[in-house]
């Protein structure tokens, strides 16, 4: 038995665990930035707080915040399940029980719940639905996607996957996945075919590893940035 789910769920990451799976920086913190799929995710509404230019863009957002809470309420109990049943697939180090991970997962979910309204009346959440996305040519600097890409690949196809990507890049100047593992804790079944499709159209996907583990052998994000015409597959890297 391995960890799986039938369909993307709410599920929301912490601002600390943003800026470790994307070995954010100072200065990648002051850029502008969109979080692709963030969901509930307290990203957004903490780097608001500190001054920073971050949007959020996902399907979710088009519910209201009671909804959200009640999508969040029902995700809970199936995650919590799964996460018993194969707690091996996971490093139990930082977080140190499948009770405490639920503590966590709720703050940051609760962070979100709370400036979520007043997100929506700023424009910090649209709802956005890859691979289509309702932004303009590199309108931000930098595009984080957690937990979305790779992580679903049963659910979604390679072709889907280089044409999010491909999207990603055209509203981003620089584009960060993580994490390159899909359900169950194994290698995204997409992701050689991903990077030499990217690198066929000029795009250099580099893996790159970072100070951020928790799924067995999740440790390495995508960073991908386009290159100047001509240089081709000779710049892909997967080191």
């Amino acid at each position: 038995m391995s960890f799986t789910l039938k369909n993307v769920v709410p599920w929301g990451r912490s601002f600390d665990e943003y800026v470790a799976m994307f070995s954010l920086s100072g200065a990648d913190l002051r850029k502008r930035i969109l979080g692709c799929g963030d969901g509930p995710a307290s990203f957004n509404a903490l780097l608001s707080m500190q001054g920073g230019q971050i949007l959020s863009a996902d399907p979710l957002y088009r519910f209201s915040p009671e909804d959200i809470r009640n999508r969040i309420s029902e995700t809970y109990a199936k995650v919590m399940e799964q996460m018993r049943k194969n707690k091996h697939e996971f490093i139990w180090t930082s977080i140190k029980s499948v009770e405490k991970l639920g503590q966590i997962r709720m703050a940051a979910m609760d962070k979100f719940l709370a400036d979520y309204p007043q997100g929506l009346e700023q424009g910090r959440y649209l709802e956005g639905k890859l691979p289509h996305l309702p932004f303009a040519d590199q309108e931000f600097d930098l595009a984080v996607c957690s937990h979305f890409l790779f992580l679903y690949s049963e659910q979604y196809s390679d072709s889907f996957h280089v044409a999010s990507i491909r999207e990603l890049c055209r509203v981003a100047s620089e584009v960060r996945i993580f994490p390159l593992l899909e359900l169950g804790s194994k290698i995204s079944r997409h992701l050689q075919v991903v990077i030499d499709s990217l690198s066929s159209m000029g795009y250099l996907a580099t893996i790159i590893p970072v100070y951020y583990e928790f799924q067995r052998g999740g440790n390495k994000m995508m960073k991908i940035r386009s290159v100047e015409p001509g240089r081709g597959n000779q710049d892909a890297e997967t080191g």
